[in-house]
């Protein structure tokens, strides 16, 4: 029965000679998303900042230019207006209202009635209402929940594997995670409890892509004693390239629906996503591989020099016959 395959069989792609490429690409981008951040800086979403949101449809197109004078006379300062979906469809945020929590509730109420009475019939989707003391709270929260993420998964891999590999791939992580925060800046969308969500769905993903090739190198290195690093670590790469692109195109394409016709924070949540599974495949190769060979090279190869752990002007006797052949 013939199967379909992205990557075909014996491929043999030497990965490890863009090792320096993928890594100097790689740091600029996180460099960029770390200047990113602190200028012009994220578009904190209610959560984290405060505020009044209130989804609302009507019954009939709605004049934005009426409604925000309307909304905007209740004295609560100013008010934004997103058209989302149909033309019912509307999104109003207000910035926190002075006064705590009661504040918050009477000002949001007052909101909701008033687009009741100019559009009647309006269903309101969503309300929310935030306070500062609530919204600085979820952001250390959310802070701590990726924290602790990474030190659970640095103990994992280290523990599976050996401290080469743990580093490895938490520092793959962390460049993984910089570069999000880039997207999150140049694509405006609303960093909250929804984004911190896809970061931690993306690090799943990402560890566990990293895993698989890892795991193929740990048993490549059992194998092949005296097989050059370099030449190992491709060869592990290469063997699992059909499983790994397999599992990314499924999830991309099970993820795009969401991308294309869901809307609100679960169209955030899709774009985000997506993002990340091309981060998260692409640094597997270029940058966690590469970072294991330039760690690993003394520990993982200790009967051989650095050269030859490097496989630089050195070929292994212990290297397979065959080019390497991908197993799905």
């Amino acid at each position: 029965m013939y199967r379909l395959r992205f990557v075909p069989d014996k491929t043999s792609i030497p990965f490890m000679k863009g090792r320096i490429m993928g890594l100097a690409v790689s740091a600029i981008l996180s460099f960029l998303s770390v200047i990113l951040f602190f200028h012009p800086g994220l578009n904190y979403g209610l959560d984290f900042k405060g505020g009044i949101l209130i989804e609302a449809r009507t019954t009939t197109p709605i004049d934005f230019a009426q409604l925000r004078s309307a909304l905007g006379g209740l004295g609560f300062g100013e008010v934004g207006l997103q058209q989302f979906g149909s033309p019912q469809d509307v999104l109003v945020r207000l910035e926190e209202q002075p006064g705590g929590d009661p504040a918050q509730q009477a000002a949001a109420n007052k909101i909701r009635q008033a687009i009741i009475g100019k559009y009647p019939g309006t269903e309101i989707r969503r309300a929310e209402a935030v306070g500062a003391t609530v919204s600085g709270e979820l952001f250390r929260n959310g802070m701590t929940a990726m924290g602790l993420a990474l030190i659970a998964m640095l103990a994992y891999i280290a523990f599976r594997f050996d401290w080469p590999f743990g580093v490895g791939a938490v520092a793959t992580l962390v460049l993984d995670v910089t570069k999000m925060i880039g997207f999150f800046v140049i694509t405006d969308i609303q960093f909250n409890l929804t984004a911190i969500a896809a970061i931690l769905t993306v690090m799943g993903f990402s560890i566990n892509d990293k895993v698989v090739v890892y795991d193929r190198v740990r048993e490549n290195l059992r194998k092949y004693k005296t097989m050059p690093l370099r030449q190992l670590i491709d060869l592990s790469i290469n063997e699992t390239l059909n499983r790994t692109v397999n599992t990314s195109v499924t999830t991309f394409l099970a993820t795009m629906p969401l991308a294309i016709f869901a809307h609100g924070p679960i169209q955030d949540f899709a774009f985000v996503l997506l993002f990340g599974i091309v981060i998260a495949t692409s640094s597997s190769i270029f940058i966690a591989a590469p970072i294991l060979l330039f760690l690993g090279e003394r520990r993982l190869r200790p009967g051989l020099s650095a050269a030859q752990a490097r496989g630089d002007g050195a070929k292994g006797e212990g290297e397979p016959k065959k080019p390497a052949v991908s197993t799905s």
